[in-house]
């Protein structure tokens, strides 16, 4: 399945660099420096990977876009580093992520990208997702439970096709409402309550206890 990536850095040798990394893989690219962080989330909720070029003061920010990421639930992080920033550097360890130094082969780049994208040398080009008799049709957006397609609106399918794609992992109203209705949706968390709702009647008993509530949370898919 194709990825996002948000790629933010200051200097003109790692965008360059990484524009030609990623360019060889399956992703879709925002790209940015430091200042445009927040703004490129907004734009591209449903992202990936953040790739982070750590200069300077930077480190020092690195708490932060953990903050950010492990609030929206499942991005991973990659860091660029300069070799003489690694006697104070911390990996985050609340997210997923991984470190590259600054000057690193395009080679070793990619490898780190796709273990964070991709583990366990997952398949990029599947477009199917199958859980029991149902399957996710993730490029027609199409949803067929033993063979039989399923009528959901777009956002019920969206909703349901994130939280299978990211099982055993639970996210907060608030996080649903950014990876899937997007930052510039401005109702209530209500309104994923009633997706749900719609999403669990119309796959049936058994599928829908895949999909469930954690009080006072929010909702996972159990594997």
């Amino acid at each position: 399945m194709r990825k996002t990536v948000i790629f933010i850095a200051d200097s003109l040798d790692n965008a360059h660099k990484f524009q030609q990394v990623l360019s060889g893989l399956d992703v879709d690219v925002a790209a940015g420096s430091s200042v445009q962080f927040k703004k490129l989330l907004s734009q591209h909720p449903s992202y990936d990977l953040v790739i982070y070029e750590a200069r300077a003061d930077a480190l020092a920010t690195l708490s932060q876009v953990e903050s950010v990421l492990l609030e929206d639930g499942s991005a991973s992080l990659l860091v660029i580093v300069n070799e003489t920033q690694l006697p104070e550097f911390r990996l985050p360890v609340q997210v997923k992520s991984d470190f590259v130094v600054h000057g690193a082969g395009s080679e070793e780049c990619a490898a780190r990208i796709r273990q964070l994208l991709w583990p366990g040398n997952e398949s990029t080009s599947t477009d199917f997702v199958t859980v029991d008799n149902m399957t996710i049709n993730l490029a027609t957006y199409q949803v067929t439970v033993g063979g039989e397609p399923l009528d959901f609106t777009y956002l019920e399918y969206a909703l349901l096709a994130f939280l299978v794609t990211h099982p055993g992992r639970t996210y907060s109203r608030d996080a649903l409402l950014r990876r899937v209705w997007g930052f510039d949706y401005y109702g209530g968390s209500r309104t994923v309550d009633v997706h749900v709702r719609r999403v669990r009647a119309k796959l049936g008993p058994e599928l829908s206890q895949h999909l469930e509530t954690v009080r006072g949370v929010g909702y996972l898919w159990s594997a």
